[in-house]
């Protein structure tokens, strides 16, 4: 259902940062997380942390947004439902008020956002909503949200105002998708689909309609942290691309999934990677723990391990270009089909797009471009294990059919729990 739009001039340029209130209302979430995480972990345990001196001095280097050049991706593994935000305590707190400077990371919909106050909460804490194919139609590999994690990432691209949502009579929605009774802007769902406004001048961007929001069902809206250069530009992104809570007594790792070869590869220019490893906040939340439940385990010893930013030409230089030479392959046909359809119109080309929709069928189910993610996501995996093997004999050797998805085939049946004990490795699995 396409809405109206209000006559009269287009809005100008949006601004570089968000609004005052906001800033020192996500300054106030993040850096509150971050001194709870640190009083917790060396108030009541014992910290081990290897490699922070050069992981700071990446953070140093980025400290101002304009004189970034790539963006910054973390990998880690996934063991307690505490992991994030509970790692970063590890950070200086001269880190933990500085928001521009900190992670964003992919939280699930359904429990981060299934209120008005969880989505305010976790907005401002930095973190992008994001849907399980097990719980939700809208997951999966393409869904928005890992379209706007790639935006943070690269290159910012210009955006307009958009003034759609505020044509929605039915919405209680303001003009930048917020909700009049919270002085700081939380989003609020609104009970239209979101549409492109036919007046608007639409971005070069390659994976999204350059919007100060985007929407990840057709009906909610969520602010786009890619629309705010001054303080997101070439911003850093965490994933946990095991994509579950994977308790395995040697804290040995899952095979990955390909959201983060998605990150990898159509990032622009290529990012910076950091692989992590952790180990012991399995022990704070172990996920066979009794009552009480919620209450979370203390006198454990943590272990948070830095690796060092990868090489990215030698460790995933061959498999993009492999992608960039499919992008123009799939492109070829597209561009002669828009030429055709420009004449046919004098040059008055419809564009329609969504974000996360750019990308053709070949690019997201062909053969090659399932290879070339599945390598990613392995290379990727011996990364974050060559950091727990910098630990000496301390774990044992991974097993090397953890590394393919077919060997956990064996729980197909169970997965659709969201809490189960794995029969592949009789880990304790949370997809909750």
């Amino acid at each position: 259902m396409s809405t109206p739009m209000p006559s009269g001039p287009r809005p100008g340029p949006p601004q570089r940062t968000p609004s005052l209130p906001w800033r020192m209302t996500s300054a106030m979430v993040m850096g509150t997380a971050g001194v709870v995480s640190k009083c917790f972990l060396y108030g009541f345990n014992r910290v081990e942390v290897t490699g922070l001196g050069r992981f700071l001095d990446v953070l140093d280097a980025r400290r101002d947004p304009e004189k970034r050049q790539r963006g910054l991706i973390t990998v880690s593994n996934h063991i307690s439902v505490v992991d994030d935000p509970l790692v970063w305590g590890v950070l200086p707190l001269r880190y933990a008020y500085n928001p521009s400077n900190l992670r964003w990371s992919l939280g699930a919909h359904d429990i981060c956002f299934s209120n008005k106050f969880f989505s305010s909460f976790f907005t401002y804490g930095q973190v992008l909503p994001t849907h399980r194919l097990k719980h939700s139609e809208h997951g999966g590999l393409f869904q928005p949200s890992i379209a706007q994690a790639i935006r943070v990432l690269s290159t910012p691209q210009p955006f307009y105002s958009p003034s759609y949502p505020s044509s929605l009579s039915s919405s209680s929605a303001t003009p930048s998708g917020r909700s009049p009774d919270s002085p700081f802007g939380s989003p609020t769902p609104l009970t239209q689909r979101i549409t492109t406004p036919a007046t608007a001048t639409l971005t070069s961007d390659p994976f999204a309609e350059g919007s100060l929001v985007y929407s990840t069902t057709g009906t909610d809206v969520i602010p786009s942290p890619a629309a705010y250069p001054g303080v997101n530009k070439y911003g850093w992104v965490h994933i946990f691309p095991e994509g579950m809570v994977h308790q395995n007594k040697a804290v040995d790792l899952r095979y990955f999934k390909w959201g983060v070869a998605r990150l990898i590869l159509e990032s622009d220019p290529p990012p910076d990677v950091l692989p992590m490893f952790i180990d012991g906040t399995q022990h704070i939340m172990p996920e066979d723990r009794t009552f009480p439940r919620f209450l979370p385990r203390v006198g454990k010893k943590i272990r948070v391990a830095f690796g060092e930013v990868l090489d990215y030409e030698e460790t995933f230089g061959d498999l993009r270009r492999r992608w960039r030479e499919l992008v123009r392959k799939s492109q070829q046909p597209q561009q002669v089909q828009r030429q055709e359809s420009a004449e046919k119109t004098n040059g008055d080309e419809e564009v329609s797009r969504r974000g996360g929709d750019i990308l053709s069928d070949e690019l997201k189910y062909s053969r090659e471009a399932q290879e070339i993610r599945i390598e990613v996501a392995r290379r990727v995996r011996e990364e974050v294990l060559k950091v727990r093997r910098s630990f000496g004999n301390h774990y044992p050797d991974s097993h090397p059919p953890f590394g393919r998805a077919e060997t956990w085939k064996l729980d197909d049946d169970v997965e659709k729990k969201k809490k189960y004990k794995s029969r592949v490795d009789g880990s304790q699995i949370n997809q909750d």
